[in-house]
């Protein structure tokens, strides 16, 4: 057990049995029984008339008690993305930013930072009306985006200004669309076959219709919104595609759908497809960025090369061929995505099993990139050229996560909120709850993550997931075969008011050779590296029975209440021990247990204060003393049959609020009566009070299964202060704090997870950080990296070259590599290292300290005159190269003095030069500029004595006068 700080808390003062007030017995009663009276129709009458005017008094009672005004309807916004990552992303040319699809807009995204830096369309343009499907870059515009949607618009825009163009119509729903730079002006696309009014036959096997498109409109001076395409060729129906693209020399399109792979000669577009037969049913499709082949990836995990487009075409159209393949298969699920690398030589492919395989295509072999985080739905290769390059996974938690190329492992992740409606919907349990509470202290939201074992902390001001939690470590193993396999699942989260303590159950259900886990965990919040700490473990609180729920105390001393199908409650208490060495250690211990009558709690909740826990069982609400666990009192709620949910309602929790299934009864504790009762059409889903007022918030279900009714209600009356019909199902739904509320506004401002697990604020003053802003924002080019000429890239960076092209003021001089620092470079395979040689000017960069002219002058002044007094007079037989101020020099002023140089060599057809020339080198000379009228520097001489610059020292071989490397950077001694 983790060993934790010790928490200050009031100590825990029982009350004695004396001072506890014990309820009348029956026996010990003096006053005789009440005579029974037997029921005749006079006495049923009369009870009526009774209960007629108990009705009729607490109407009027609600009349007199002052009617709250009525509240506008509520707002609400989405913290995540609706289809986020189905869709692949696409690079930039320069891969500075990438596109990701996110239901009708585009974001883009900083390849660094992963930050959102614009979207389209601006407020100023008219965007999609319906899911985009595809978008791809102008082939001969890289500055332009195409997109294109089910509502039938192919769109051009100008991402640089966040401009739309524009607007081409077809009319029917596009599913993907394609384009290559040899194609001007035009792209290929497969839209929906329209189907015939009225008709209920089941679609055929065609359902897309491929098309090729001209993105000149007929009248594009007719100003309207939307233009009809100037030129459509149809190519060819399909059944609905996994993918469309065109070879890389531009002469072949190709269309996977089904078990078969569409091709056509672009040339020849009237004769229609050639079909080429698959085993198993196509998912995915990639084509080669150099030769005309394809691969493709299909259900059953299987990547396949295609070699038939270079094969003769048949004498008839639209036949069904087979072709000459090769399998390459690791996956045992479904390939979700295949991708060549830039150069061709590498395939990667990703699915189910959260694992990149790269393959070599040469000799076959693979290699892998494990555990990325979630299922991986798409790959994309950065294909820039300043940096190295980078595969880009989209995963099925909506994360991004980039590879490196060079280390094969995971460079940085972008995530916000890790949750998926494909995916959840598979984890999630029909008779689960779905976790949900907010963190007072941090202000953030806990959630449930990709993973149904861990959870998430998400900040909603500033739109970050702030930390992940795994609650139960669990192997993250794709499903066996068709069957999934059953996971431990968080099932419930509460966290306590001083936002200090956090308790969850993580749940996994037995079966019959496993019999079932349970737990109850306690974490502690630390403050100082802001995450949540496991502090107490308890193993099946209420058997291998199921928590039905769970609280913490409100008051000082911090107690947890939870209730389960063993039919008792029991509650938990902090304990504070000491070890040998004197140091406290606080724990969590069971404090009491105790039931009711074997009704079965179904739910708990503490009054404001702490001083009362109500329990709700089958039929009744019963009251208890937080202290003793002494029974008040139990209020029976005739009108709910079965009683679900209890909340206490208003500052000073005078009021019980109960649900259960279409029936909400609000009742009076201190009248220990019920005040009123309503009964809707449909069943009841939560109930969620307001902290300050005596009004609260519940939500229903509606006779559509993708909406729910919102109705805010007032103690004072059933009638609702507020009704309205949310677009989504709400699957929990809490009291979010917002920042900008007033605490005694009457306002309400709440969080909840939808049924397609989603993630939405509600309210009525929303304000978020949202980081996807509807306003565009233009693009600022950033500053282009110089590419290197082929002299630099065989001898490197000349030193007489301006200072501001070679990226000096990007050196980190702050400190030398560490060990382990070191160690992780050469942490990668042999062949995908870099050469030895490219890694010893950045190591040396990183050892030696930068030195600037006046710190060298100073130190060479200082060094001749400590060698003048104690060197001999004999003179220097080495030179000392003197640092000489160079002036800028391109890189042809560079290349014509060598050009001599090289004239030489290859006159004398000598091979060792210059130690066996007899012929005198041509001298090289240098542009002439202020400061380099030097012609040679000087040895260092002893300053009495006075050498002989005629005489030649014996020692001194005649060399050319090649320029040294000198300069501003750096001093080196000659190491001649």
């Amino acid at each position: 057990m983790a060993a934790v700080k010790v928490i200050n808390h009031t100590p825990f003062i029982p009350r004695l049995p004396k001072d506890v007030p014990l309820p009348p017995s029956p026996a010990d009663s003096t006053s005789p029984p009440p005579m029974v009276k037997k029921k005749t129709r006079k006495n049923k009458t009369k009870e009526k008339e009774k209960k007629q005017e108990r009705g009729n008094a607490n109407e009027q009672h609600e009349s007199k008690m002052p009617q709250p005004e009525p509240l506008k309807p509520l707002t609400w916004t989405s913290l995540t993305d609706s289809n986020s990552n189905s869709h692949p992303p696409i690079f930039t040319k320069d891969g500075s930013h990438f596109f990701s699809i996110v239901g009708e807009r585009i974001k883009i995204h900083s390849t660094l930072s992963g930050k959102v830096v614009s979207t389209l369309p601006g407020p100023q343009d008219d965007g999609h009306q319906d899911i985009i499907t595809s978008a791809i870059l102008g082939a001969h515009n890289a500055f332009q985006l195409i997109t294109a949607s089910l509502d039938g618009t192919i769109k051009v825009w100008d991402f640089l200004e966040g401009k739309l163009l524009h607007t081409i119509n077809l009319e029917q729903p596009i599913h993907h669309v394609c384009g290559h730079e040899k194609i001007k002006d035009y792209v290929f696309v497969a839209t929906a076959k329209a189907k015939k009014k009225g008709s209920t036959d089941a679609p055929s096997e065609e359902s897309c219709i491929i098309l090729r498109v001209s993105l000149k409109p007929q009248n594009p001076a007719s100003g309207a919104k939307w233009h009809k395409s100037s030129q459509i060729t149809p190519v060819g129906k399909t059944r609905y595609t996994a993918g469309l693209a065109v070879s890389a020399s531009g002469e072949w399109l190709i269309a996977v759908a089904g078990h078969k792979a569409y091709v056509a000669q672009v040339s020849a577009l009237k004769s229609g497809f050639t079909k080429y037969v698959s085993p198993d049913a196509l998912t995915c499709l990639a084509v080669h960025p150099l030769e005309d082949y394809f691969a493709t990836g299909d259900a059953k995990g299987v990547v396949r090369l295609w070699y038939c487009l270079n094969q003769g075409r048949p004498a008839v159209a639209n036949v069904e061929k087979r072709s000459q393949t090769s399998e390459l298969h690791w996956h045992a699920h479904a390939v979700s995505s295949v991708a060549f690398t830039t150069n061709g030589a590498y395939l990667l492919s990703g699915g189910e099993e959260a694992v990149l395989v790269i393959w070599q295509l040469y000799s076959g072999k693979k290699e892998f990139v494990p555990r990325v985080g979630s299922p991986i739905k798409s790959v994309v290769v950065s294909r820039g050229s300043a940096a190295e390059e980078e595969y880009l996974l989209g995963l099925a938690d909506a994360s991004f996560a980039f590879v490196s190329s060079a280390t094969l492992k995971l460079s940085r992740v972008f995530s916000r909120i890790k949750l998926d409606s494909v995916t959840s919907s598979a984890w999630a349990s029909s008779s689960s709850a779905t976790p949900l509470a907010v963190h007072s202290l941090s202000s953030t939201l806990v959630l449930p993550s990709s993973h149904p074992s861990s959870l998430q902390t998400y900040s909603p001001s500033s739109s970050m997931l702030i930390a992940e939690l795994e609650v139960s470590p669990s192997n993250r193993v794709s499903r066996q075969e068709e069957k999934m396999l059953e996971p431990s699942r968080v099932e419930r989260v509460v966290i306590s008011p001083s936002g200090e303590w956090m308790a969850t159950i993580d749940r996994r259900e037995g079966d019959e050779s496993f019999r079932g886990e349970i737990y109850l965990k306690i974490w502690w919040w630390d403050k100082k590296s802001a995450f949540w700490i496991l502090n107490t473990r308890v193993d099946r609180p209420h058997g291998l029975n199921k928590v039905t729920s769970m609280s913490f105390s409100p008051s000082d001393e911090i107690w947890l209440v939870t209730t389960g199908e063993d039919r008792n409650v029991k509650t938990w208490r902090i304990r504070s021990t000491k070890d040998k060495k004197g140091n406290a250690e606080v724990s969590w211990t069971s404090r009491s247990s105790f039931g009711f009558r074997l009704e079965m709690p179904r739910d708990s909740a503490w009054s404001p204060d702490g001083s009362l826990l109500a329990v709700a069982l089958d039929t009744s609400v019963a009251l208890y003393d937080s202290i003793s666990n002494a029974l008040h009192f139990t209020i029976v709620c005739s009108e709910c049959p079965r009683v679900s949910s209890i909340h206490f309602i208003g500052h000073y929790g005078q009021y019980i609020a109960v649900l259960g299934g279409p029936n909400l009864v609000v009742c009076d504790i201190i009248n220990r009566s019920v005040r009123w009762h309503r009964r809707h059409d449909h069943p009841y889903v939560t109930l969620v009070p307001h902290p300050y007022q005596d009004t609260f918030a519940t939500i229903h279900h509606s006779p559509s299964d993708t909406t729910n009714g919102l109705m805010v209600y007032s103690i004072s009356s059933s009638t609702p202060l507020l009704s309205q019909t949310l677009p989504f199902g709400i699957r929990n739904l809490v009291w979010y704090p917002a920042p900008n509320c007033l605490a005694r506004s009457q306002t309400f401002s709440l969080v909840g997870i939808t049924h397609a697990f989603g993630v939405v604020l509600l309210g009525h003053d929303i304000s978020i950080a949202d980081e996807a802003s509807s306003s565009t924002k233009a693009l600022q080019k950033g500053q282009a990296v110089p590419k290197r000429s082929l002299f630099e890239e065989m001898f490197g960076v000349p030193a007489l070259t301006d200072v501001s092209h070679n990226a000096v003021s990007t050196i980190d001089t702050s400190l030398p590599w560490k060990s382990s620092e070191t160690g992780s470079v050469f942490d990668a395979p042999a062949y995908l290292m870099p050469p030895m040689e490219s890694l010893f000017e950045p190591l040396i960069n990183g050892f030696l300290k930068l030195r600037l002219k006046e710190n060298v002058d100073e130190e060479h002044q200082s060094g001749i005159q400590g060698v003048a007094d104690e060197m001999t007079a004999e003179p220097m037989d080495a030179e000392e190269p003197a640092f000489i101020e160079m002036a800028i020099v391109s890189n042809d002023d560079i290349l014509d003095t060598f050009i001599p140089f090289f004239k030489d060599i290859a006159g004398d057809g000598l091979p060792d030069y210059p130690f066996h020339s007899d012929a005198r080198p041509v001298a090289l000379t240098l542009p002439t500029t202020p400061s380099s009228q030097h012609a040679k520097p000087a040895p260092r001489t002893v300053a009495s004595q006075k050498p002989n610059l005629n005489a030649p020292s014996k020692k001194q071989v005649s060399t050319p006068s090649v320029p040294a490397k000198t300069g501003k950077k750096r001093s080196r001694h000659s190491l001649a």
